[in-house]
């Protein structure tokens, strides 16, 4: 089963658990699904009207953390964690895990020293091992590991919930990527014109030059078969050559004086 799927299954899940739980019931599947491992998606669960009306309430600040797990990187938690309930181990793997993912959609390749203040990781060990174990394994990320260059190059990263002002960029993006897509399609579809045209041109080359084959071939049949009816009238006719040739060895009489 692939990323895509499992989350749609585990969005599936905590939206209708959260859409028959109200007000204080809504704590433990808040913490359920950030502490969840497969789970990265949050925004369909932040929807859900009785999730939004804890803003206000005592329970807040559950409102707010599943709001930094939709958005937010470890950085945030650890400038606003006053006001925020304590994370376990799995809820800080995952707000970890999701800083990764925050910084592969502005960038392929990720320094290792700017991966380790993020991640407040105090070695590469410790870098590459979180990158191999709980990133690439988990199928959120794939790339390759720099040690020369000290970087992770991103070949994959899962997306995340839109954070507010992200759409608009966000079409923007797609908007310019539509208008080089059609700049290529225009621009692949004159190369096929011009391969046809080139490819009757080497046609019409190509028959133009066998009839002239033929032609010549025609000609040199032609002038071989005159030469040999030539060849052969000679040697046919009488006292031709070859009575001539007869004629020159043939002994001659003697001619005897008169007496």
């Amino acid at each position: 089963m692939d990323i895509e799927q499992r989350q749609a299954e585990l969005i599936e899940h905590f939206v209708k658990q959260a859409s028959a739980n109200k007000g204080s019931s809504l704590v433990p599947i808040i913490v359920e699904a950030t502490s969840n491992p497969l789970l990265f998606a949050f925004s369909e669960i932040l929807a859900v009207p009785n999730v939004a009306e804890l803003q206000g309430t005592e329970h807040s600040v559950y409102l707010n953390l599943l709001r930094l797990f939709a958005q937010g990187t470890w950085s945030d938690y650890k400038s606003s964690a006053g006001s925020l309930p304590p994370l376990a181990a799995d809820q800080i793997l995952k707000l970890k895990q999701l800083t990764v993912l925050t910084l592969a959609e502005t960038s392929k390749v990720l320094p290792y020293d700017h991966l380790m203040e993020e991640l407040d990781v105090t070695n590469v060990r410790e870098l590459e091992d979180f990158l191999i174990n709980e990133c690439m394994y988990s199928g959120i990320v794939r790339g390759k590991l720099g040690q020369y260059r000290r970087c992770f190059e991103v070949v994959f990263a899962a997306g995340r919930d839109l954070r507010p002002g992200q759409l608009g960029s966000m079409i923007h993006t797609l908007t310019n990527w539509l208008a080089t897509s059609d700049n290529l399609l225009l621009t692949i579809q004159e190369k096929i014109k011009w391969a046809d045209t080139m490819s009757e041109v080497d046609k019409k080359h190509k028959k133009e030059v066998e009839e002239r084959v033929e032609e010549v071939k025609k000609t040199v049949s032609m002038k071989a078969d005159l030469d040999f009816r030539g060849h052969e009238e000679i040697y046919a006719e009488p006292g031709g050559v070859m009575d001539f040739e007869e004629d020159r060895i043939r002994p001659k009489r003697r001619r005897h004086p008169l007496h």
